[in-house]
């Protein structure tokens, strides 16, 4: 392997529509986080290759009906600028509108989420500032709220971002020519004002740049990255940056399905026509396709020790920063501990009848890490009423969890699965596996590629042994697989009972 190179993708993780800035020798990056809490992860690398999460912007977000799980909705497509010596993220959910933060300090705290207008349907905002003081907002649109699909809509901005005038123009209607068109950035170049986008679908689309000599247009428009003949489908999506040594990279996912979209980098120069080249070569016309690997960028330092959270030891009884929950976080399901995780058996909603997991907020987890890996944790679930349960689970809108539970005839281990239909049906079906002497049990799933998951556990008794069956996972509501910890019950109050998670163990 030749050290010099670097391989895609630089992040096999779920990183959905990343936004990427530089600020002197720092790189960060943004994602969208859905409605999974703390939200909007800022990432944080000084090679471009190697990443960790540094910070979220916020632990919940402050609208009402987010402190239930709500699939696919909360925080969708940010955008990261650097501005007036501030980091700021624009973002939208979409049913209730375009919001902003910022902060002078990544690593620190962050404003308030500022709505700067309510609206269903807008989404993927991006902000300009111009050098000659006026600030523009860019947005697409979600035709399952707003009926408008293809286009992008521009506004002025206040410049302290922090509210929009009027009620927009259309600035490029990608009807016949640029079929979903949505995720705009905007950047300005010498005189022409870019804007990024992406096109034709998640799954199979392409990346487009839009150019105009003034903000309000005509714009033009140049596809400028397909997949080619490589196996990289759909490349869009993501941000363009500049070293200072005048290198140019540009950030996007790709569709990995139940793996979520992963993050790749992509070499990118400039023609002498003014657009962007992006890749290698595809045809004459000057658009590319990705790389799987390049040579690495060009004076900066290669930090390979500096990598994305997995395992966590849970120190002072805290999840680390790759944790997120199914939605707003109560603080009561958190117990304090010194150290390892205490998490409280809270009691399952009952929706259309049952009571699932499916649907529980306090589910902890975090991103699958790669196309296979081994996650491992040992618990201890504490509890002397019936229907307290924890364990280890793999989640998404099919899921699995090897828990154990506490019944009237003892501990016992239960193996489970479910599944959300294409109509809307849940099924859940389970089995117990064993019978335990007491509360105390290892449970590890072995994850291969394809998302083929088999659960196994151990006693002090017993060597490892196989939970029945094979289970494969699935993707959530745009989002990928997700593995991880929780604590639940059956019973209609809270009790008492917990399950401790001493350490969570990731190897990949």
């Amino acid at each position: 392997m030749n050290q010099e190179n670097y391989h895609n993708p630089i992040i096999c993780a779920d990183y959905s529509d990343p936004d990427i800035v530089r600020v002197g020798d720092d790189f960060f990056m943004v994602s969208s986080s859905f409605n999974h809490m703390p939200a909007l992860p800022i990432l944080h690398s000084t090679d471009l290759i190697n990443w960790k999460i540094i910070n979220h912007v916020f632990a919940a977000l402050p609208l009402p009906g987010y402190e239930r799980y709500q699939p696919g909705k909360g925080v969708w497509a940010p955008s990261l600028r650097w501005h007036d010596d501030k980091l700021w993220v624009f973002f939208s959910t979409p049913d209730e509108g375009i919001f902003m933060c910022n902060t002078r300090d990544p690593w620190g705290e962050w404003s308030a989420p500022h709505c700067l207008r309510r609206a269903s349907g807008w989404i993927d905002p991006c902000p300009f500032w111009d050098s000659n003081g006026q600030a523009w907002l860019v947005h697409a649109f979600a035709h399952s709220r707003s009926g408008i699909k293809h286009k992008l809509q521009l506004l002025p901005m206040s410049p302290d971002g922090t509210s929009l005038s009027g009620e927009g123009v259309i600035i490029y209607d990608g009807s016949c020519d640029q079929p979903t068109l949505e995720g705009p950035k905007i950047y300005k170049r010498g005189e022409w004002y870019y804007i990024f986008a992406p096109a034709g679908g998640v799954e199979t689309g392409w990346e487009t740049v839009l150019r105009a000599r003034e903000m309000t247009g005509p714009w033009e428009a140049r596809n400028v990255l397909f997949q080619g003949d490589t196996a990289i489908n759909g490349p869009h999506q993501g941000g363009w940056v500049e070293l200072k040594n005048g290198e140019c990279w540009f950030v996007h996912f790709q569709d990995a399905h139940l793996y979520g979209r992963i993050v790749h980098l992509q070499p990118m120069t400039w023609g002498d026509d003014g657009w962007p080249r992006i890749g290698v070569p595809l045809g004459e016309d000057g658009a590319g396709q990705p790389v799987s690997q390049w040579s690495r960028p060009a004076g900066l330092p290669f930090t390979p020790q500096y990598q994305l959270q997995t395992s966590d030891d849970f120190t002072a009884g805290r999840p680390d920063r790759q944790w997120q929950w199914q939605a707003n976080p109560d603080p009561s399901w958190l117990m304090q501990a010194e150290q390892g995780l205490h998490l409280r058996c809270v009691p399952l909603e009952t929706i259309d009848g049952e009571k699932t997991l499916y649907y529980a907020p306090h589910l902890l987890l975090q991103k699958f890490p790669a196309f296979a890996f081994t996650a491992t944790t040992a618990l201890t679930l504490n509890s002397t009423r019936n229907g307290d349960s924890g364990g280890l689970i793999v989640y998404g809108e099919r899921y699995a969890s090897l828990s154990i539970e506490y019944c009237a005839a003892g501990y016992r281990l239960v193996w489970l699965y479910g599944w959300m239909s294409d109509a809307g049906i849940l099924r859940e079906t389970r089995q117990v596996v064993a019978t335990l002497p007491d509360g105390q049990c290892e449970c590890q799933v072995v994850v291969k590629p394809g998302g083929i998951c088999h659960f196994f556990y151990r006693t002090d008794q017993h060597d490892w042994q196989a939970a029945p069956g094979t289970f494969v996972a699935g993707k959530g509501k745009w989002v990928g697989a997700k593995v991880g910890v929780f604590a639940a019950s059956s019973a209609d109050t809270a009790g008492e009972g917990y399950c401790k998670f001493p350490s969570f163990t990731v190897t990949v």
